[in-house]
């Protein structure tokens, strides 16, 4: 009895192991189909004598080609609620650091979140700049303080 239990638990964490691996592939893939739907242009064919392309909203990415990148960059995931992906977002919009986080309107970082996809939509941008000028102007304590209030960013 013991054999036959210790058997089928063993398959079982196979699978678990298998189907892990497919969700780490397919997550992988799923990040990379998004990122090249972000940076590509959409055509659309009307009628060819009206209109044969219809040009998307700019992306992000091009937006901020035209802004240099700074020799500085402030980990801004010390704000609440910016994780790697959204601190990623917010390089790819030209925000780098705490000061330029902190000076963007929260309207703009909608905006961004937006322009990524339903899956950056859920993230409530409100206080970010708020802590940002926090941790600019080095008040770590009071940012500390502040964060133990929230709710993944949220008040």
């Amino acid at each position: 009895m013991a054999w036959w239990l210790w058997n089928k638990v063993s398959r079982y964490k196979a699978h678990v192991i298998d189907l892990q691996d497919r969700i780490n592939f397919l997550e992988g893939e799923l990040d990379a189909c998004r990122k090249s739907k972000i940076n590509k242009p959409v055509e659309v064919n009307i009628q060819e004598s009206v209109v044969e392309t219809v040009i998307p909203k700019v992306p992000v990415a091009k937006i901020a080609a035209t802004k240099p990148k700074p020799a500085k960059k402030d980990d801004l995931k010390i704000v609440e609620g910016i994780g790697p992906k959204i601190e990623e977002l917010c390089h790819t919009a030209g925000i780098y650091t705490f000061a330029e986080l902190a000076d963007t309107s929260v309207e703009k970082l909608r905006s961004i979140l937006e322009q990524a996809g339903s899956r950056f939509q859920m993230h409530d941008p409100t206080t970010w700049p708020a802590q940002a000028e926090l941790a600019r102007d080095g008040k770590w304590d009071e940012l500390k303080q502040w964060q133990d209030e929230l709710n993944k960013g949220r008040q």
